[in-house]
Protein backbone atom coordinates (compact mmCIF):
# COMPACT_ATOMS: atom_id res chain seq x y z
CA UNK A 1 0.00 0.00 0.00
CA UNK A 2 1.99 3.02 -1.26
CA UNK A 3 1.00 6.59 -0.50
CA UNK A 4 0.82 8.97 -3.44
CA UNK A 5 3.50 11.05 -1.72
CA UNK A 6 6.60 9.11 -2.77
CA UNK A 7 8.44 10.36 0.34
CA UNK A 8 6.06 8.37 2.56
CA UNK A 9 5.09 4.81 1.76
CA UNK A 10 4.84 1.30 3.15
CA UNK A 11 4.67 -2.19 1.77
CA UNK A 12 4.56 -5.79 2.92
CA UNK A 13 7.62 -7.90 2.08
CA UNK A 14 8.18 -11.62 2.55
CA UNK A 15 11.20 -12.70 4.57
CA UNK A 16 11.37 -16.46 4.76
CA UNK A 17 7.99 -17.64 5.98
CA UNK A 18 7.18 -14.32 7.64
CA UNK A 19 5.97 -10.91 6.50
CA UNK A 20 7.65 -7.63 7.43
CA UNK A 21 6.38 -4.09 7.06
CA UNK A 22 8.85 -1.91 5.15
CA UNK A 23 8.31 1.85 5.49
CA UNK A 24 9.91 4.98 4.10
CA UNK A 25 9.37 8.21 6.02
CA UNK A 26 11.38 11.41 5.84
CA UNK A 27 13.94 9.71 3.64
CA UNK A 28 14.54 6.86 6.11
CA UNK A 29 13.76 3.18 5.58
CA UNK A 30 12.53 1.05 8.48
CA UNK A 31 11.35 -2.54 8.89
CA UNK A 32 9.08 -3.90 11.62
CA UNK A 33 6.44 -6.51 12.30
CA UNK A 34 3.48 -6.35 9.92
CA UNK A 35 0.86 -7.64 12.38
CA UNK A 36 -0.86 -5.15 14.68
CA UNK A 37 -0.15 -6.06 18.30
CA UNK A 38 -3.86 -5.74 19.09
CA UNK A 39 -5.63 -8.45 17.06
CA UNK A 40 -3.04 -9.15 14.36
CA UNK A 41 -4.39 -7.04 11.48
CA UNK A 42 -1.99 -6.60 8.52
CA UNK A 43 -0.61 -3.08 8.93
CA UNK A 44 0.33 -2.96 5.24
CA UNK A 45 -3.43 -2.65 4.61
CA UNK A 46 -3.65 0.32 6.96
CA UNK A 47 -2.97 4.04 6.64
CA UNK A 48 0.40 5.80 6.71
CA UNK A 49 0.89 9.51 7.25
CA UNK A 50 4.00 11.36 8.39
CA UNK A 51 5.80 9.10 10.88
CA UNK A 52 2.76 7.01 11.81
CA UNK A 53 1.15 3.80 10.62
CA UNK A 54 -2.46 3.26 11.70
CA UNK A 55 -4.07 -0.20 11.86
CA UNK A 56 -6.95 -0.71 9.37
CA UNK A 57 -9.13 -2.62 11.83
CA UNK A 58 -9.22 -0.82 15.18
CA UNK A 59 -7.05 2.27 14.80
CA UNK A 60 -3.90 1.40 16.77
CA UNK A 61 -0.97 3.62 15.73
CA UNK A 62 2.74 2.85 15.59
CA UNK A 63 5.76 5.01 14.91
CA UNK A 64 6.81 4.18 11.36
CA UNK A 65 10.51 4.36 12.27
CA UNK A 66 10.74 2.84 15.75
CA UNK A 67 7.67 0.60 15.89
CA UNK A 68 6.67 2.17 19.22
CA UNK A 69 2.96 2.22 20.06
CA UNK A 70 1.52 5.74 19.79
CA UNK A 71 -2.24 5.20 19.88
CA UNK A 72 -4.48 2.49 21.29
CA UNK A 73 -6.21 -0.07 21.51
CA UNK A 74 -2.97 -2.02 20.95
CA UNK A 75 -0.97 -2.66 24.11
CA UNK A 76 2.53 -3.36 22.82
CA UNK A 77 5.10 -2.09 20.33
CA UNK A 78 6.19 -3.72 17.08
CA UNK A 79 9.42 -5.74 16.82
CA UNK A 80 11.96 -3.95 14.59
CA UNK A 81 14.65 -5.18 12.18
CA UNK A 82 17.85 -3.53 10.98
CA UNK A 83 17.67 -1.91 7.53
CA UNK A 84 20.52 -0.69 5.33
CA UNK A 85 20.55 0.85 1.87
CA UNK A 86 23.24 0.52 -0.78
CA UNK A 87 23.66 2.19 -4.13
CA UNK A 88 24.37 -0.16 -7.01
CA UNK A 89 24.45 1.06 -10.63
CA UNK A 90 22.30 4.03 -9.72
CA UNK A 91 19.70 1.88 -7.98
CA UNK A 92 18.96 1.89 -4.24
CA UNK A 93 19.05 -1.59 -2.72
CA UNK A 94 17.33 -2.20 0.61
CA UNK A 95 18.88 -4.88 2.84
CA UNK A 96 17.29 -6.26 5.98
CA UNK A 97 19.28 -7.94 8.75
CA UNK A 98 17.37 -10.05 11.26
CA UNK A 99 17.10 -13.48 12.87
CA UNK A 100 14.51 -16.22 12.74
CA UNK A 101 13.60 -15.64 16.39
CA UNK A 102 13.14 -11.91 15.74
CA UNK A 103 10.85 -12.66 12.80
CA UNK A 104 8.75 -14.93 14.99
CA UNK A 105 8.33 -12.21 17.61
CA UNK A 106 4.82 -10.75 17.36
CA UNK A 107 5.14 -7.87 19.81
CA UNK A 108 7.59 -5.95 21.93
CA UNK A 109 6.95 -4.64 25.44
CA UNK A 110 8.33 -1.14 25.83
CA UNK A 111 11.23 -0.82 28.28
CA UNK A 112 10.03 -0.39 31.86
CA UNK A 113 11.60 0.05 35.30
CA UNK A 114 10.64 -1.27 38.72
CA UNK A 115 10.38 0.39 42.11
CA UNK A 116 13.49 1.65 43.87
CA UNK A 117 13.93 1.03 47.62
CA UNK A 118 13.70 4.27 49.53
CA UNK A 119 11.40 6.05 47.04
CA UNK A 120 8.24 6.54 49.11
CA UNK A 121 6.13 8.51 46.62
CA UNK A 122 2.89 6.49 46.31
CA UNK A 123 0.41 6.56 43.43
CA UNK A 124 -2.91 4.83 44.07
CA UNK A 125 -5.05 3.72 41.12
CA UNK A 126 -8.68 3.01 42.00
CA UNK A 127 -10.25 0.62 39.48
CA UNK A 128 -8.87 -2.46 37.81
CA UNK A 129 -9.67 -1.56 34.20
CA UNK A 130 -7.57 -0.54 31.26
CA UNK A 131 -7.18 3.11 32.35
CA UNK A 132 -5.42 2.06 35.54
CA UNK A 133 -3.35 -0.54 33.69
CA UNK A 134 -2.09 1.86 31.02
CA UNK A 135 -1.42 4.51 33.67
CA UNK A 136 0.70 2.04 35.68
CA UNK A 137 2.61 0.86 32.61
CA UNK A 138 3.27 4.41 31.38
CA UNK A 139 4.56 5.43 34.81
CA UNK A 140 7.09 2.60 34.70
CA UNK A 141 7.99 3.35 31.07
CA UNK A 142 8.69 6.94 32.10
CA UNK A 143 11.06 5.83 34.89
CA UNK A 144 8.79 6.36 37.89
CA UNK A 145 10.48 4.38 40.70
CA UNK A 146 7.97 4.91 43.52
CA UNK A 147 5.11 2.72 44.72
CA UNK A 148 2.13 1.93 42.47
CA UNK A 149 -1.03 0.36 43.94
CA UNK A 150 -3.94 -0.73 41.73
CA UNK A 151 -7.03 -1.51 43.83
CA UNK A 152 -10.20 -3.04 42.42
CA UNK A 153 -13.32 -4.76 43.68
CA UNK A 154 -12.98 -7.21 40.76
CA UNK A 155 -11.59 -10.68 41.29
CA UNK A 156 -9.80 -10.68 37.93
CA UNK A 157 -6.69 -8.89 36.70
CA UNK A 158 -7.33 -6.30 33.93
CA UNK A 159 -8.91 -8.07 30.95
CA UNK A 160 -10.08 -7.35 27.39
CA UNK A 161 -13.69 -6.31 27.97
CA UNK A 162 -14.30 -5.75 24.25
CA UNK A 163 -14.26 -9.52 23.76
CA UNK A 164 -17.24 -10.02 26.04
CA UNK A 165 -19.73 -8.50 23.61
CA UNK A 166 -18.30 -10.20 20.53
CA UNK A 167 -17.30 -13.76 21.49
CA UNK A 168 -19.45 -16.34 23.27
CA UNK A 169 -18.15 -18.61 26.04
CA UNK A 170 -14.88 -16.77 26.65
CA UNK A 171 -12.59 -18.24 29.30
CA UNK A 172 -11.49 -15.49 31.68
CA UNK A 173 -7.87 -16.62 31.61
CA UNK A 174 -7.74 -16.18 27.82
CA UNK A 175 -8.59 -12.47 27.88
CA UNK A 176 -6.22 -11.21 30.58
CA UNK A 177 -4.24 -8.23 29.28
CA UNK A 178 -1.28 -8.95 31.58
CA UNK A 179 -0.54 -11.87 33.87
CA UNK A 180 0.42 -11.61 37.52
CA UNK A 181 4.08 -12.27 36.68
CA UNK A 182 4.08 -9.00 34.72
CA UNK A 183 2.88 -6.99 37.71
CA UNK A 184 5.43 -8.64 39.98
CA UNK A 185 8.25 -7.98 37.51
CA UNK A 186 7.56 -4.25 37.39
CA UNK A 187 6.54 -3.79 41.04
CA UNK A 188 2.91 -2.91 40.40
CA UNK A 189 0.84 -3.95 43.41
CA UNK A 190 -2.60 -5.29 42.48
CA UNK A 191 -5.22 -5.49 45.21
CA UNK A 192 -8.11 -7.65 44.01
CA UNK A 193 -11.51 -7.87 45.74
CA UNK A 194 -10.81 -4.59 47.53
CA UNK A 195 -13.35 -1.84 46.99
CA UNK A 196 -12.73 1.83 47.80
CA UNK A 197 -15.56 3.28 49.89
CA UNK A 198 -14.44 6.90 50.34
CA UNK A 199 -11.74 9.42 49.51
CA UNK A 200 -10.48 12.11 51.88
CA UNK A 201 -8.62 14.57 49.64
CA UNK A 202 -7.56 16.80 52.56
CA UNK A 203 -5.70 13.98 54.29
CA UNK A 204 -4.94 12.19 51.00
CA UNK A 205 -6.41 8.93 52.26
CA UNK A 206 -8.59 6.20 50.71
CA UNK A 207 -10.77 3.97 52.90
CA UNK A 208 -11.58 0.44 51.70
CA UNK A 209 -14.39 -2.01 52.39
CA UNK A 210 -12.20 -4.16 54.66
CA UNK A 211 -11.63 -1.19 56.97
CA UNK A 212 -8.08 -0.52 55.80
CA UNK A 213 -6.85 2.97 54.90
CA UNK A 214 -4.19 3.84 52.33
CA UNK A 215 -2.42 7.17 51.94
CA UNK A 216 -1.43 8.54 48.54
CA UNK A 217 0.65 11.27 46.99
CA UNK A 218 -1.31 11.14 43.73
CA UNK A 219 -4.60 9.43 42.99
CA UNK A 220 -6.33 8.11 39.87
CA UNK A 221 -10.04 7.36 40.07
CA UNK A 222 -11.16 5.06 37.23
CA UNK A 223 -13.87 2.95 38.81
CA UNK A 224 -15.94 2.96 35.62
CA UNK A 225 -19.67 2.45 35.31
CA UNK A 226 -22.15 -0.34 35.80
CA UNK A 227 -25.11 -1.35 33.68
CA UNK A 228 -28.47 0.16 34.52
CA UNK A 229 -31.16 -2.40 35.34
CA UNK A 230 -34.88 -2.46 34.61
CA UNK A 231 -37.01 -1.43 37.58
CA UNK A 232 -39.81 -3.90 36.94
CA UNK A 233 -41.07 -7.04 38.68
CA UNK A 234 -39.08 -10.16 37.86
CA UNK A 235 -35.66 -8.63 37.31
CA UNK A 236 -34.04 -10.90 39.92
CA UNK A 237 -34.69 -14.09 37.99
CA UNK A 238 -31.58 -16.19 37.22
CA UNK A 239 -31.39 -15.78 33.46
CA UNK A 240 -31.66 -12.00 33.30
CA UNK A 241 -28.39 -10.52 32.04
CA UNK A 242 -27.38 -6.88 32.08
CA UNK A 243 -25.59 -5.98 28.81
CA UNK A 244 -24.30 -2.88 27.05
CA UNK A 245 -24.68 -2.78 23.27
CA UNK A 246 -25.97 -0.87 20.24
CA UNK A 247 -27.52 -2.27 17.08
CA UNK A 248 -28.15 -1.55 13.44
CA UNK A 249 -31.81 -2.59 13.02
CA UNK A 250 -31.71 -3.28 9.30
CA UNK A 251 -28.75 -5.67 9.53
CA UNK A 252 -30.22 -7.54 12.47
CA UNK A 253 -33.70 -7.71 11.00
CA UNK A 254 -32.23 -9.72 8.15
CA UNK A 255 -30.96 -12.19 10.76
CA UNK A 256 -34.51 -12.76 12.07
CA UNK A 257 -34.15 -10.29 14.92
CA UNK A 258 -37.53 -8.70 15.62
CA UNK A 259 -37.83 -5.14 16.95
CA UNK A 260 -40.69 -3.81 19.07
CA UNK A 261 -40.34 -0.06 18.66
CA UNK A 262 -41.92 2.63 20.87
CA UNK A 263 -42.66 0.11 23.59
CA UNK A 264 -41.48 -0.63 27.13
CA UNK A 265 -41.02 -3.64 29.39
CA UNK A 266 -43.46 -3.59 32.31
CA UNK A 267 -42.93 -7.03 33.81
CA UNK A 268 -40.69 -10.07 33.61
CA UNK A 269 -42.47 -13.33 34.37
CA UNK A 270 -40.73 -16.49 35.41
CA UNK A 271 -41.11 -20.13 36.31
CA UNK A 272 -38.82 -22.13 38.59
CA UNK A 273 -36.71 -19.04 39.20
CA UNK A 274 -36.01 -18.38 35.50
CA UNK A 275 -37.41 -16.07 32.86
CA UNK A 276 -40.39 -17.42 30.96
CA UNK A 277 -41.87 -14.34 29.26
CA UNK A 278 -41.59 -10.56 29.02
CA UNK A 279 -44.64 -8.29 29.19
CA UNK A 280 -44.63 -5.02 27.20
CA UNK A 281 -46.58 -1.82 27.85
CA UNK A 282 -48.52 -2.43 24.63
CA UNK A 283 -49.86 -5.64 26.12
CA UNK A 284 -47.71 -7.97 24.03
CA UNK A 285 -46.28 -10.99 25.84
CA UNK A 286 -43.00 -12.35 24.44
CA UNK A 287 -41.77 -15.85 25.36
CA UNK A 288 -38.13 -15.72 26.51
CA UNK A 289 -35.43 -18.14 27.66
CA UNK A 290 -32.93 -15.36 28.42
CA UNK A 291 -33.45 -11.62 28.88
CA UNK A 292 -30.58 -9.22 28.12
CA UNK A 293 -30.96 -5.63 29.29
CA UNK A 294 -29.00 -2.80 27.66
CA UNK A 295 -30.54 0.52 28.71
CA UNK A 296 -27.57 2.62 29.77
CA UNK A 297 -25.03 3.00 32.56
CA UNK A 298 -24.62 4.34 36.08
CA UNK A 299 -21.26 5.87 37.12
CA UNK A 300 -19.47 4.16 40.01
CA UNK A 301 -18.90 7.44 41.82
CA UNK A 302 -20.61 6.76 45.14
CA UNK A 303 -17.22 6.72 46.89
CA UNK A 304 -16.82 10.41 45.99
CA UNK A 305 -20.06 11.56 47.63
CA UNK A 306 -19.18 14.13 50.27
CA UNK A 307 -15.69 14.69 48.86
CA UNK A 308 -14.43 17.90 47.26
CA UNK A 309 -14.11 16.25 43.84
CA UNK A 310 -16.39 17.97 41.34
CA UNK A 311 -19.03 15.92 39.52
CA UNK A 312 -21.64 16.90 36.95
CA UNK A 313 -25.43 16.53 37.26
CA UNK A 314 -25.21 12.85 36.29
CA UNK A 315 -22.44 12.12 38.81
CA UNK A 316 -19.65 11.79 36.26
CA UNK A 317 -16.34 13.36 37.32
CA UNK A 318 -15.34 16.49 35.41
CA UNK A 319 -11.68 16.91 34.36
CA UNK A 320 -9.63 19.33 32.25
CA UNK A 321 -7.56 18.55 29.13
CA UNK A 322 -4.80 17.17 31.37
CA UNK A 323 -7.28 14.76 33.02
CA UNK A 324 -6.96 16.61 36.33
CA UNK A 325 -9.96 17.06 38.62
CA UNK A 326 -10.57 20.28 40.53
CA UNK A 327 -8.58 18.81 43.47
CA UNK A 328 -4.75 18.88 43.26
CA UNK A 329 -3.06 15.50 42.71
CA UNK A 330 -6.38 13.79 41.91
CA UNK A 331 -6.99 12.57 38.35
CA UNK A 332 -9.90 10.75 36.77
CA UNK A 333 -10.21 8.70 33.59
CA UNK A 334 -12.20 6.08 31.70
CA UNK A 335 -15.97 5.75 31.55
CA UNK A 336 -16.41 7.64 34.82
CA UNK A 337 -15.19 10.96 33.47
CA UNK A 338 -16.49 13.91 31.49
CA UNK A 339 -13.57 15.45 29.60
CA UNK A 340 -12.85 18.07 26.90
CA UNK A 341 -12.58 16.46 23.44
CA UNK A 342 -9.96 18.30 21.37
CA UNK A 343 -11.45 17.43 17.97
CA UNK A 344 -14.83 18.80 19.11
CA UNK A 345 -13.40 22.18 20.09
CA UNK A 346 -12.94 20.98 23.68
CA UNK A 347 -16.62 20.24 24.21
CA UNK A 348 -17.13 18.33 27.47
CA UNK A 349 -18.11 14.75 26.63
CA UNK A 350 -18.49 11.34 28.23
CA UNK A 351 -17.30 8.62 25.84
CA UNK A 352 -17.21 5.04 27.09
CA UNK A 353 -14.82 3.70 24.45
CA UNK A 354 -12.07 1.17 25.18
CA UNK A 355 -9.42 3.04 23.19
CA UNK A 356 -10.28 6.36 24.80
CA UNK A 357 -10.02 4.85 28.29
CA UNK A 358 -6.51 3.65 27.40
CA UNK A 359 -5.53 7.09 26.11
CA UNK A 360 -6.74 8.60 29.39
CA UNK A 361 -4.38 6.32 31.31
CA UNK A 362 -1.34 7.45 29.35
CA UNK A 363 -2.17 11.16 29.57
CA UNK A 364 -2.79 10.89 33.32
CA UNK A 365 0.56 9.16 33.93
CA UNK A 366 2.49 11.80 32.01
CA UNK A 367 0.80 14.64 33.86
CA UNK A 368 1.34 12.91 37.20
CA UNK A 369 5.05 13.08 36.36
CA UNK A 370 4.84 16.80 35.56
CA UNK A 371 5.20 16.21 31.83
CA UNK A 372 2.31 18.44 30.65
CA UNK A 373 0.45 16.54 27.93
CA UNK A 374 -3.01 17.26 26.56
CA UNK A 375 -5.49 14.61 25.48
CA UNK A 376 -5.62 14.65 21.68
CA UNK A 377 -6.99 11.20 20.79
CA UNK A 378 -9.83 10.77 18.30
CA UNK A 379 -12.54 8.32 19.42
CA UNK A 380 -12.35 5.03 17.50
CA UNK A 381 -14.48 1.98 18.13
CA UNK A 382 -15.90 -1.04 16.38
CA UNK A 383 -18.75 -3.47 16.73
CA UNK A 384 -19.53 -6.84 15.18
CA UNK A 385 -23.08 -7.43 13.96
CA UNK A 386 -24.24 -10.52 12.08
CA UNK A 387 -20.61 -11.39 11.43
CA UNK A 388 -19.83 -7.95 9.96
CA UNK A 389 -17.51 -5.40 11.58
CA UNK A 390 -18.54 -1.76 11.56
CA UNK A 391 -15.82 0.78 12.39
CA UNK A 392 -16.44 4.30 13.66
CA UNK A 393 -14.06 7.22 14.08
CA UNK A 394 -14.67 10.74 15.35
CA UNK A 395 -17.50 12.38 17.29
CA UNK A 396 -20.71 12.77 15.32
CA UNK A 397 -22.95 14.63 17.74
CA UNK A 398 -24.83 17.44 16.02
CA UNK A 399 -24.16 16.26 12.46
CA UNK A 400 -26.53 17.73 9.86
CA UNK A 401 -25.77 15.60 6.82
CA UNK A 402 -24.35 12.20 5.84
CA UNK A 403 -22.36 11.67 2.65
CA UNK A 404 -22.34 8.03 1.54
CA UNK A 405 -19.68 6.23 -0.44
CA UNK A 406 -20.83 2.81 -1.61
CA UNK A 407 -24.17 1.31 -0.62
CA UNK A 408 -25.47 -0.07 2.63
CA UNK A 409 -27.37 -2.76 0.72
CA UNK A 410 -24.08 -4.01 -0.77
CA UNK A 411 -22.58 -4.30 2.72
CA UNK A 412 -19.75 -2.02 1.59
CA UNK A 413 -19.96 1.64 2.50
CA UNK A 414 -18.38 4.69 4.09
CA UNK A 415 -20.63 7.20 5.82
CA UNK A 416 -19.09 10.64 6.39
CA UNK A 417 -20.87 12.78 8.99
CA UNK A 418 -20.93 16.51 8.20
CA UNK A 419 -21.28 19.51 10.51
CA UNK A 420 -20.51 23.11 9.52
CA UNK A 421 -19.27 21.85 6.11
CA UNK A 422 -16.64 19.62 7.72
CA UNK A 423 -16.36 15.88 8.36
CA UNK A 424 -16.64 15.20 12.09
CA UNK A 425 -17.00 11.41 12.05
CA UNK A 426 -17.07 8.35 9.80
CA UNK A 427 -18.60 4.88 9.91
CA UNK A 428 -17.51 2.12 7.55
CA UNK A 429 -18.18 -1.47 6.59
CA UNK A 430 -15.77 -3.35 4.29
CA UNK A 431 -14.16 -0.02 3.38
CA UNK A 432 -10.76 -0.31 5.06
CA UNK A 433 -8.73 1.65 5.95
CA UNK A 434 -11.19 4.55 5.53
CA UNK A 435 -12.12 4.92 9.21
CA UNK A 436 -8.42 4.90 10.15
CA UNK A 437 -7.68 7.50 7.47
CA UNK A 438 -10.38 9.80 8.82
CA UNK A 439 -9.16 9.31 12.40
CA UNK A 440 -5.61 10.20 11.43
CA UNK A 441 -6.69 13.34 9.57
CA UNK A 442 -8.84 14.48 12.50
CA UNK A 443 -6.09 13.78 15.04
CA UNK A 444 -3.62 15.81 12.98
CA UNK A 445 -6.07 18.72 13.02
CA UNK A 446 -6.43 18.61 9.24
CA UNK A 447 -9.91 19.61 8.13
CA UNK A 448 -11.78 17.27 5.78
CA UNK A 449 -14.12 19.59 3.91
CA UNK A 450 -17.58 18.71 2.70
CA UNK A 451 -16.34 19.29 -0.84
CA UNK A 452 -13.55 16.77 -0.35
CA UNK A 453 -16.01 14.29 1.12
CA UNK A 454 -18.31 14.68 -1.89
CA UNK A 455 -15.50 14.23 -4.41
CA UNK A 456 -15.10 10.98 -6.35
CA UNK A 457 -11.34 11.21 -5.72
CA UNK A 458 -10.80 8.89 -2.76
CA UNK A 459 -7.01 8.64 -3.04
CA UNK A 460 -6.58 10.30 0.36
CA UNK A 461 -8.22 7.27 1.99
CA UNK A 462 -5.48 4.88 0.76
CA UNK A 463 -8.13 2.22 0.15
CA UNK A 464 -6.93 -1.37 -0.01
Amino acid sequence: NICLDILVWMMEVDVGHHTVLLTRTVGKYSAMGNQCTHYGAPLSKGFISGNRVRCPWHGSCFNAQTGDLEEYPGMDCLPCHKVQTRQTHGQTGIYLTTTTSALRQEKRIKSMVGALPGVTHTIVLLGGGVTSLICAETLRQENFRGRIIMATRDDLLPYDKTRLSKVMNVESDSILLRRMEFFHQYDIEVWLRKEALSVDTDRKMVTFDDGSVQSYDQLLISTGCRAKGLDVPGMKLDNVKIHLNSVVPQMLSEENVKFHMNDNVTEVRGANGKVKEVVLKSGKVIPADVLIVGIGIIPNSELLQGSKIQMDSKNFVTVNKYMRTNVPDVFCGGDLTTFPLAMAKNQLVNIGHWQMAQAHGRIIALNMLDKPTELNSVPFYWTVLAGKTIRYAGYGEGYTEIIMKGKFEDRKFLALYIKNDEVIAAASLNYDPAASAVAERLMAGKVITKKEAQSDDLSWLQLS
